[in-house]
């Protein structure tokens, strides 16, 4: 007859620990990827396991690197465009349920999962199943175009005209715009007609973009001018193009450093110039459910404008492939599937 084990020898089981698996800048244009303990969302919180996310031109300082970042970063960051399926509820929140497919707001989205708090989260309707919605981009697009107050019959100048500036005019003609579209790579320009802009212009010469936009409107220039490069040229070649009493909206990410500025041009013509980035994240909430109604009726559609796909692997890929602009590319996603 065998002898019982000790308690010594007895299989302990425990409770097998989710992990999330990240993409981390280790250092600048270094990216390794680790795997750590999923965290539980706390009260008033989810976890959604991400599906993807969006790859935003606001992340190239912190992948080329500056003196002021720190690294490494944390896990997952500086992705926010995630969109998923919450597969963990808090305590206390009320909105929101376990298999719920949701874009959000959050902060680490280069990963398998992330935490967002129930009011950072927007519910994705069926008519969106199996699509590809980076909420925090479209959202943002949504904003712009509000701020900029687009009427029917208006001139719009779109300068820059990749993903964002893309939505930009799809949004401006369903108003009943007018759009010249201002862009430096063929490929945009083409991009840009297909989105349904009017008139399309070379980014290059920037007396020559002047007089093309002068001859285009009669000498009255454009009832509104959106910047969307984040480049101090194009947002002093928008003023020039912004007529009397017109709006500048900025909408490009200016990121690096001061800005030298045709103050006396717009003084002279006396143009409203509006920042349009917003810092409230209940309007960037907002922003995203007008986005939603946006791609439903038909005033928009971003999917055309995703033109690449990575895996969280191919992350430093994705990277190149924003900073570099290879021909054909508008926006990367990145997947975790």
């Amino acid at each position: 007859m065998r002898s019982a084990r000790t308690l010594q020898e007895m299989p302990v089981i425990t409770e097998e620990k989710k992990l999330r698996k990240s993409a981390v800048l280790e250092a600048p244009k270094k990216v390794i990827i680790k795997e750590a303990a999923l965290p539980e969302p706390k009260a008033g919180e989810v976890c959604i396991k991400l599906e993807g996310s969006g790859v935003c031109a606001s992340n190239i300082p912190v992948w080329e690197g500056r003196d002021w970042f720190e690294y490494p970063v944390e896990p997952g960051n500086p992705g926010h465009e995630g969109w998923g399926v919450i597969d963990a509820v808090g305590e206390g929140v009320k909105t929101l349920k376990e298999g719920d497919r949701v874009t959000a707001l959050t902060y680490n989205a280069y990963a398998t999962h992330d935490i967002a708090k129930e009011e950072s989260v927007v519910k994705l309707p069926e008519f969106l199943d199996g699509k590809a919605f980076p909420g925090e981009p479209l959202g943002c697009a949504m904003n712009i175009f509000s701020r900029s107050d687009i009427r029917k019959g208006q001139t719009v100048a779109i300068v820059g005209s990749g993903f964002l500036g893309s939505l930009l005019i799809q949004l401006a003609k369903s108003e009943g715009a007018r759009v010249i579209a201002i862009s430096r790579r063929e490929f945009s320009l083409q991009t840009a007609k297909e989105a349904g802009a009017d008139e399309i212009v070379k980014m290059d010469d920037h007396y020559q973009i002047i007089e093309k936009v002068k001859e285009l409107t009669n000498g009255n220039f454009c009832e509104r001018v959106i910047e969307c490069t984040g480049k101090e040229w194009p947002l002093n070649l928008s003023i020039e193009l912004t007529g009397e009493r017109g709006k500048l909206i900025v909408a490009g990410f200016h990121q690096d450093g001061m800005r030298s500025l045709n103050v006396q041009m717009l003084n002279w013509r006396g143009i409203d110039m509006i920042s349009a980035h917003e810092r409230d994240p209940q309007k960037y909430i907002q922003g995203i459910k007008d986005a939603i109604e946006a791609v439903r009726e038909g005033k928009m559609d971003p999917f055309p404008f995703f033109t690449h796909t990575f895996s969280l692997d191919q992350m430093e890929q994705a990277y190149h492939h924003l900073t570099e602009r290879p021909d054909g590319f508008i926006k990367a996603i990145i997947t975790t599937n």
